[in-house]
């Protein structure tokens, strides 16, 4: 299939959900939607203050709805999408972070696998709903020591309760695809499974990039946990990409889109953690330095990459930036924020950038 790309005439005027809009990729996802002409209705458990992309490019003001439910609140998650009337809904609320998924597992369990079903038992009830994509994680598969991409038919699993509830919530969405959403009219669901997402306005704990630059910010050393760790990086805006082209195709009922999809970076993206942190290191204009960080910490994969031929061959989907092109985006957002710049034109400019709609 050739490269259809994001169709931004589709999404005009779409009612979209966007769960966990609030957050690093929800926050990216509904300030893109919202510049396409989308009614965007934003549903998170809480507000991210600063700093967080969604405060900083000021994402509030360009949303048609901004709703405080908790997902593991299934009734208010039922009134909310109901009330929506949505013809889209992109799921994207997650507790997202492995290291605290230790210290808070059922909290975690609560909100990735539970709150998954409570999205997908409103969808159920809607009569206007058409497509669904739920996004989990490069890490719901089962680590049994791979040293090749994984692909959509490798066991989920996961040595940690995050990984596990991601693994769970996948297997949650394809119960109810068999179960609910065959029938003529159902809406059609899929699922979407990124890699180490970075871009610009993540302040996430415990990720690479948001460690180095808050160290660059503040002119402290970088901590860094495990340099030789194998990690398939990608600008969040090519899985973002993804998930929009797979909500077109799942819309239009395209045959074999309604499943699940690895996005994943080109070859090239898969690197050591070392080789990120060398590389942004000598991209920002003060000297940097990284020592190790020699805490106590939990289990983590050393090697993780993802097989995207499905998303190729059945979306049309490409990866459009390189790790070099992701890193340059990266230090110049957020060095444009060290200046008080505008974020919102910042983080607008890297969209239509990564579009082709504009130059550099």
């Amino acid at each position: 299939m050739a490269d259809l790309g994001v169709d931004s005439g589709f999404w005009a005027q779409r009612t979209v959900v966007v769960t966990g809009h609030t957050g690093f990729k929800g926050a990216w996802l509904s300030l893109w939607l919202a510049s396409m002409g989308a009614r965007v209705i934003g549903i998170s458990d809480q507000a991210s203050e600063a700093p967080a992309l969604f405060a900083a490019a000021q994402v509030a003001g360009d949303l048609h709805a901004d709703l405080r439910v908790d997902v593991r609140e299934r009734e208010r998650v039922a009134a909310a999408i109901a009330g929506a009337e949505a013809d889209v809904v992109l799921h994207l609320a997650a507790q997202p972070y492995v290291r605290r998924s230790y210290a808070e597992p059922v909290e975690t369990y609560a909100t990735n696998v539970m709150g998954t079903a409570h999205v997908l038992d409103a969808v159920r009830h809607s009569r206007s709903v058409r497509s669904v994509v739920v996004v989990t994680s490069d890490k719901c598969y089962d680590d049994r020591g791979r040293n090749r991409p994984y692909t959509e038919d490798d066991p989920m699993g996961g040595h940690d309760p995050y990984s596990s509830s991601k693994g769970a919530a996948e297997l949650v969405t394809d119960a109810y695809r068999r179960s609910y959403f065959r029938e003529p009219g159902a809406a059609r669901v899929g699922s979407a499974r990124a890699g180490n997402v970075i871009g610009g306005g993540d302040w996430g704990e415990d990720r690479l990039v948001p460690d180095i630059m808050r160290a660059a910010l503040a002119g402290t050393p970088i901590p860094i946990r495990r340099p030789e760790a194998v990690r398939p990086w990608q600008h969040v805006l090519d899985p973002l990409a993804g998930y929009l082209m797979l909500a077109q195709a799942l819309f239009h009922d395209v045959p074999g889109a309604d499943g699940s999809f690895n996005l994943g970076p080109a070859p090239e993206g898969a690197q050591p953690v070392r080789a990120i942190v060398d590389r942004l290191t000598g991209l920002w204009p003060e000297p940097l330095r990284w020592e190790i960080d020699d805490q106590p910490s939990p289990h983590e994969a050393p090697f993780l990459t993802l097989d995207s031929t499905r998303a190729r061959t059945e979306l049309g989907w490409e990866p459009r930036w390189g790790l070099d092109e992701a890193l340059d985006a990266i230090v110049e957002w957020f060095l444009a924020y060290r200046e008080g710049g505008d974020m919102r034109a910042t983080t607008l400019a890297q969209i239509a950038r990564h579009q082709g709609t504009t130059s550099r």
